[in-house]
């Protein structure tokens, strides 16, 4: 019985940190950056933020800047998307526009909306084969822009299809060909590429939309969370120090974690390289 009784005495500290979620640990650089709103990251692993002002900063994947984009015309972002292979794309919905950088910050493009059908666009996001998907809460319609000949292409009612009144969509955003629409009351809905509802993830609360191995990532009570879209399996994947940590974006080799005017740039822990 004393053998036993020292057996479990030797295993349950063993059980208990085989429970307890990992921490990342210190962050490789911590940038400051005067109201932070947006942050992404591009192919490369360089970080591009927005200020409330509309902004927009490049940083390298050791958190140096590199370069400031500033336009003339200041407002606010709704979007900022770095994750494209050549472009760089910005939307904001106070001035009624999109733009269209490249890796230098240079402008390419930088478009309204007012000669289309697109009457109070709120939500925006890039998508493939030179598309703009646009949220319009002026007839309630999801709508796909093609933005070279400034012409819809098709118009789905989202009142009707997702027979909610609750439409307070916050973003959208294209991975893999499925384009995700965050209305943070609700969850999170799914669509195929021509705009069909294909199902919806039942988690509420999330800040901004962060994919990652077929999961979306969050920030919850201090803690990262994650959910399977093959499985809808709800892990909790790591504890964090910074009970200020709004939510975080994902690169190739790097993670950032958005608290009040600080941005914390770690490494891809090995933990989360493993997730399935």
């Amino acid at each position: 019985m004393k053998s036993l009784g020292l057996l479990i005495y030797l295993f349950l500290p063993l059980v208990a940190s085989a429970q307890t979620p990992p921490k990342l640990g210190a962050p490789l650089a911590e940038i400051s950056l005067e109201t932070l709103d947006l942050i992404s990251f591009d192919t490369k692993d360089q970080l591009f933020a927005s200020n409330t002002s509309g902004d927009i900063y490049l940083y390298s994947q050791e958190g140096k800047q590199l370069n400031l984009f500033s336009p003339a015309r200041q407002g606010r972002l709704n979007q900022l998307e770095a994750s494209w292979t050549v472009n760089i794309f910005s939307f904001s919905a106070d001035l009624q526009e999109y733009r269209i950088l490249d890796r230098f910050l240079n402008p390419l493009a930088e478009k309204g909306f007012s000669p289309t059908e697109i009457n109070l666009a709120k939500a925006a996001t890039l998508g493939n084969n030179n598309v703009i998907w646009v949220w319009d809460e002026s007839d309630l319609n999801l709508k796909s822009l093609d933005y070279l000949r400034n012409l819809i292409i098709q118009s789905q009612p989202l009142n009707l299809i997702l027979a909610s009144e609750d439409l307070n969509i916050s973003e959208i955003r294209e991975f893999k060909n499925r384009l995700f629409i965050n209305v943070p009351t609700t969850g999170i809905f799914i669509f195929d590429n021509q705009g069909n509802l294909m199902r919806k993830v039942a988690v509420i609360g999330i800040n901004k939309l962060c994919y990652y191995k077929d999961h979306l990532l969050w920030l919850e009570a201090g803690k990262l969370m994650a959910v399977s879209l093959s499985t809808n399996e709800t892990l909790t994947l790591a504890q964090l120090d910074n009970s200020e940590a709004s939510y975080l974006q994902i690169g190739q080799e790097r993670l950032a974690i958005v608290s009040k005017d600080t941005i914390s740039l770690y490494h891809l822990p090995s933990w989360l390289k493993t997730i399935q």
